[in-house]
């Protein structure tokens, strides 16, 4: 089943739905009151098409709609890095000048510090090592690198971890298969150099050793044969080299002996001698 046919918000048909039902909501500031555009000092925008009331509008406290705003005239941006409202805010950290970012890494809301630190260069983000929300520290951990990086395996939030093994240089993501949480553990061995992933052979999470039995150097795969997970036991009969077939002759499950017989009576390829 498609993603459209399961998801009726999913597709073009979708997409076109949300935009009519986007445009259809209420019409009201971030304090509750009703957008009136004669109120506006952007009425001139109005008359020219720069915006538009339930579409793309800055006073609105739906984000979308302040964000077709900044999308049409970004060079207003700037204008509103200190509004009251945090979602205008931080739309406007998306567009504004990157010069003015600076001082909205104090902003006291996380999605703002969130969206400058994506923007602005590396050093800036070295700067929030004790950032207190998590969203921040996401962004920063996208952000950094080297040591910075390599200090974010020690977050406390497993998601923060997640994202910094996989921006690792491949050969420092040894120092994080010891993770406490078994998705870090998995995106190591997504990752780390096929020839290191008997590090994770033994590891006590099944879907770990799944992605090491997908990665794993085939001469090196007897060692999950026996594993005592099916899938992974399934992985390692589709993967290892011919000669070790034998080794789920046995199997207790019908679908591992089934794969491995069928690799055993397939017909091989003839052989061609070079001219």
């Amino acid at each position: 089943m498609s993603r459209e046919a399961c998801c009726p918000d999913a597709g073009p048909f979708g997409a076109k739905r949300r935009e009519e039902t986007d445009e259809i909501g209420e019409k009201v500031d971030w304090l509750g009151q009703p957008v009136r555009c004669a109120d506006c000092p952007h009425q001139s925008l109005h008359d020219a098409g720069g915006c538009q009331e339930g579409r793309a509008c800055v006073r609105d406290r739906r984000a979308r709609r302040v964000d077709r705003f900044f999308g049409r005239q970004p060079e207003l941006a700037d204008e509103y890095l200190e509004h009251p409202y945090f979602e205008v805010r931080a739309v406007a950290a998306k567009y504004a000048s990157v010069f003015r970012l600076p001082v909205l890494l104090r902003d006291p809301e996380p999605e703002v510090r969130a969206i400058a630190v994506l923007r602005l260069p590396e050093r800036h983000a070295e700067s929030l090592r004790e950032e207190p929300d998590r969203r921040v520290r996401l962004a920063i951990a996208s952000r950094v690198s080297g040591k910075a990086l390599v200090a974010m395996l020690s977050d406390e939030d497993y998601a923060v971890r997640v994202m910094a093994v996989r921006r690792l240089p491949t050969g420092a993501l040894g120092l994080a298969c010891g993770d406490p949480e078994p998705e870090v553990r998995r995106w190591v061995a997504r990752r780390m150099a096929p020839e290191q992933l008997t590090r994770l052979a033994q590891d006590a999470d099944a879907l770990v050793r799944l992605e090491v039995a997908r990665r794993l150097p085939r001469e090196r795969l007897r060692m999950l044969a026996k594993d005592d997970d099916l899938r992974v036991r399934f992985t390692v009969a589709e993967r290892i080299e011919e000669a070790h077939l034998g080794l789920f002759a046995s199997d207790c499950d019908e679908a591992v002996r089934q794969v491995a017989e069928r690799r055993m009576h397939a017909p091989r390829a003839p052989h061609t001698s070079e001219a």
